[in-house]
């Protein structure tokens, strides 16, 4: 398998991270030797890499960092891979050769592909609807585009019922985004559907 995707914006350093690819399902470690992760349809689709900055980047940071989102979220697994993940920070995690996809504003855990050859065949075919790339396409039909390392900030956020008013999108670095998405995922876990939640956005000054 290779990380051929369309409409690549940027690809990862050279591997300075061997030994978390002995950890990996073969498919993935194939992939990243190939290449070692890339930023894909003009930021549509970012697959991390086997390397040690920069720490958007490294697939070893996201799994078992300070920022791993198995530390995040309840409903991720230690030994989930968190090999990638789409223009709003949802994620895409290999567990048992299948892949999830986790739902960063809620938390919420869903499958996604029967294995990691089923999920690039179907980003392949139907990139819109797998990667939900909506978003990103009315941010770059604005005349804007993402850098590598950013991701797109939704405000309010699309499980809130005000965003059926609209929402704003801007630019946002991808690991403040990370904290961000678990942050409201927290705030709003156990509420039953249709509840009224206030959000509050953290202030770490």
């Amino acid at each position: 398998m290779h990380l051929d995707l369309p409409h690549q914006t940027w690809s990862g350093p050279p591997i300075d991270d061997e030994p978390i690819l002995a950890r990996v399902p073969e498919p993935l470690a194939s992939a990243l030797r190939a290449r070692n992760g890339c930023v894909a349809y003009q930021g549509g689709l970012h697959v991390r890499g086997a390397c040690a900055a920069p720490a958007w980047h490294a697939l070893r940071a996201a799994w078992e960092g300070p920022l791993a989102l198995h530390g995040l979220y309840d409903e991720v697994a230690a030994d989930d891979v968190p090999f990638a993940e789409d223009a709003l920070g949802d994620q895409f995690l290999l567990r048992d050769g299948a892949v999830l996809h986790l739902w960063a504003e809620t938390g919420e855990v869903e499958p996604a592909a029967p294995s990691l050859e089923a999920f690039f065949a179907a980003v392949l075919a139907e990139p819109a609807q797998t990667l939900a790339l909506e978003p990103l396409l009315a941010f770059q039909g604005a005349g804007r585009t993402l850098a590598p390392g950013q991701l797109l900030m939704a405000w309010p956020p699309f499980c809130v019922t005000a965003s059926e008013q609209g929402v704003q999108l801007t630019p946002i670095d991808a690991l403040e985004r990370r904290v961000f998405l678990a942050d409201v995922a927290r705030q709003i876990r156990g509420l039953p559907e249709g509840a009224e939640v206030q959000l509050k956005l953290r202030d770490d000054d």
